[in-house]
């Protein structure tokens, strides 16, 4: 798995006043284009692992699948960097929106979306899950800790799926998106139920962020770094917890903070 999210350069490092040649970790950098019957779907630029859960868990994002059920076959060409998507019902009509700005209001709420599938795949938290300081804390020293690529290479985006306790998936990617929708497409290839899960995340919480973690439909995201001031309103807006900073033993809570028990 490491081999195929890395490679070794030669390099010129300057350090201590002098050039020296070095070997170094490179994260490696994949186009992957996306058919949905036999239409050209879209192009993402991945890490080259975990194909499947990408695809499925960007095609949910995008609302273009509720289950895997919707599926009726997934082939993917690794070595050209396509995969084909034949769904049981010949229907792609929200590409039309795929990136066409929306404002408006949804379920009584003044919410602003910056495109119309966010308006329509992004979920309301009703989570019940509650996590204390130091799990929080825990769980994204775990994360970390476990990423050899990012110690490897600084270049990769790291995002965990949780429990309060433990760490149930790692998915690692250049993109931060991907990341997310490589956890997505986890939890619905294994019939996991997301509600009362956490996700615990290695970027900053931008709103495109934290639409995606409404879309996956958790209840608290954690983060090693910052918020927006959008995101922030809309995990007020959409009932979800985000936690930002997470460094040593201190944190920040930006929204929903009576899921951050004592």
């Amino acid at each position: 798995m490491l081999e195929s999210m890395s490679q070794k350069y030669q390099i010129t490092k300057y350090a201590d006043g002098r050039f020296l040649n070095v070997e170094d970790v490179i994260v490696n950098e994949f186009p992957l284009t996306v058919f949905v019957n036999e239409v050209e779907f879209a192009t993402m630029v991945v890490t080259p692992t975990h194909f499947e859960e990408m695809v499925v868990g960007f095609l949910a994002s995008e609302g273009v699948i509720r289950t895997y059920s919707d599926i009726l076959s997934l082939n993917i060409d690794e070595d050209r960097g396509y995969a084909y998507v034949e769904l049981k019902v010949n229907s792609t009509t929200n590409q039309q929106y795929y990136s066409k700005r929306f404002i408006g209001s949804c379920c009584g709420k003044s919410r602003q979306f910056y495109f119309h599938n966010d308006a329509r795949t992004a979920r309301t938290s009703m989570s019940k899950t509650k996590i204390s300081a130091s799990q929080s804390i825990y769980l994204m020293n775990e994360m970390q800790n476990s990423s050899e690529v990012f110690q490897e290479t600084g270049g990769v985006h790291n995002a965990a799926l949780c429990t309060p306790d433990e760490i149930i998936a790692v998915r690692t990617d250049i993109g931060r998106h991907n990341a997310l929708d490589k956890l997505f497409g986890f939890s619905i290839l294994n019939s996991i139920s997301v509600r009362d899960k956490i996700i615990v995340f290695s970027g900053r919480i931008s709103s495109e962020v934290l639409l995606k973690a409404a879309k996956i439909g958790v209840g608290i995201v954690l983060s090693k770094s910052a918020p927006t001031d959008l995101a922030i309103k809309l995990a007020q807006d959409l009932n979800i917890t985000a936690v930002g900073f997470i460094r040593g033993g201190s944190f920040n809570v930006y929204s929903c903070p009576e899921r951050i028990v004592d």
